[in-house]
């Protein structure tokens, strides 16, 4: 059975928590990405906020998006929920 990723949650410093069906999660650093058309646009913060999980990827509200093949292979795992520890 392959992973999913079920939810995305932006962060701090642009960096995004991935979850996935199996129960862990992933840090993706979005910096490298944003010099890039319309990636550029998630350099304003409200627009970085957007993130959501459309079918396997993220996508934001300006039209761009991360295949789920980048979402993997560009993050690094994490053993617990930053978008918890980032809120207290």
């Amino acid at each position: 059975m392959k992973i999913k990723i079920v939810r995305v949650h932006p962060l701090e410093r642009k960096r995004l928590q991935l979850e996935y069906s199996d129960g862990s999660f992933r840090i993706l650093d979005v910096n490298p990405f944003l010099g890039k058309g319309l990636f550029r646009g998630l350099m304003d913060e409200g627009m970085f906020q957007t993130a959501k999980v459309v079918f396997d990827a993220v996508e934001w509200a300006n039209g761009a998006d991360i295949d789920p093949e980048t979402l993997l292979e560009d993050s690094v795992p994490t053993t617990a929920s930053m978008a918890t520890a980032e809120k207290t």
